[in-house]
């Protein structure tokens, strides 16, 4: 289908930034004295089962896949608190959705089958004899003289 940049691209055209809410809390780490007094920390909201520009199937994979990060009343939501400004996680926090989404939506590949080669099958055996043939000498040996 697509690759996994231009599944984000195709994913901005559909859902743009204005289907998004955010909120916006204090956040921990760097930061000095800002860190206590400012709201850097960026959850953004996205309503998922309310959503018009995803079908039925590309909501069921999404939340075969990131379940988690689905509330009960079908809200995706992504945290961000990385960096010490609120418009830099804000960003931080979109790049994610697109990426998570894109990867949820990405077809996962079906795995063939191989058949096992001949020459390991043999080798396995091979193998097997030996270690039961060390084990066999390893048994109770008999006496051949008496002592007197």
């Amino acid at each position: 289908m697509y690759d996994e940049i231009t599944m984000i691209h195709v994913l901005r055209g559909r859902i743009g930034e204005e289907q998004f809410t955010y909120s916006f809390t204090r956040s921990g780490g760097p930061g000095g004295q800002n860190v206590n007094k400012v709201n850097t920390r960026v959850t953004l909201w996205f309503e998922l089962e309310a959503s018009s520009v995803l079908t039925d199937d590309e909501k069921r994979m999404i939340h075969a896949r990131i379940g988690g990060r689905i509330t009960n009343d079908g809200r995706l939501h992504i945290v961000s608190m990385r960096h010490r400004t609120q418009l830099a996680n804000r960003k931080a926090a979109v790049e994610r959705f697109y990426e998570l989404l894109a990867a949820a939506l990405r077809p996962r590949t079906i795995r063939k089958a191989t058949k096992v080669p001949r020459r390991s099958r043999e080798r396995r055996l091979d193998e097997k004899k030996a270690s039961g043939e060390r084990k066999r000498l390893r048994g109770k040996r008999s006496v051949g003289r008496l002592d007197d």
